[in-house]
C-alpha cells in the first residue's frame, strides 16, 4: 500500500506559546479596569486635559498668531497679463474658433480658456504652450508679461 505522505516525516518539538490579545483603548479607559489595575499594582498613568470639564467658549486666536498665518502664506499668485489675454482673443477670433473649440483642440476644458481670456487663470507654461500651438501666436516670454 504506497504512503500518502512522500518523503521523510519529521515531528517539530517546538513549543507553541499562544499570548492574550492586548486590550483595545476603550477597556483601558474603563474605570473598572483602571481600579482593578491600581489594586493590582499595574502602574496607572493619568493624565489631566487642559480646561477639563470647563465649559469656557474657545477664544479667537490671538492677533499674533494671524499675523504669522499672514506672513507664512504665499503671496497672491500672477494672474494672465492683459496683452496674454487679448492676443489669445485676438488670434481666437482670427481663426473663427469658439471657445469651446479651442479647448478641444488644446485637450482643455471650456472653462479654462475662459478663465485665460478673462485674465482670471494662474498661467501655466503647458497649457500657453498649446494655445501658441494651435493659434499660431507667441504668448509666453516678454511680450506675456
Amino acid at each position: 500500500m504506497p504512503s500518502r505522505f512522500p518523503g521523510a516525516l519529521s515531528q517539530d518539538w517546538e513549543p507553541v506559546v499562544l499570548h492574550k490579545a492586548k486590550p483595545k483603548a476603550q477597556v483601558l479607559r474603563d474605570p473598572k479596569a483602571v481600579n482593578q489595575a491600581i489594586r493590582s499594582g499595574a502602574p496607572v498613568q493619568t493624565v489631566k486635559k487642559f480646561d477639563a470639564g470647563l465649559n469656557k467658549k474657545v477664544a479667537a486666536a490671538p492677533v499674533n498668531a494671524r499675523k504669522l498665518d499672514e506672513g507664512t502664506e504665499p503671496a497672491a499668485l500672477d494672474r494672465v497679463g492683459v496683452e496674454v489675454r487679448q492676443a489669445i482673443q485676438k488670434a481666437r477670433v482670427e481663426k473663427k474658433m469658439s471657445q469651446a473649440e479651442l479647448a478641444k483642440q488644446i485637450n482643455e476644458r471650456t472653462q479654462v480658456v475662459q478663465e485665460y481670456e478673462n485674465g482670471k487663470a494662474v498661467p501655466n507654461q503647458a497649457v500657453l504652450a498649446k494655445m501658441e500651438k494651435v493659434l499660431g501666436v507667441k504668448l509666453r516670454g516678454r511680450s506675456g508679461k
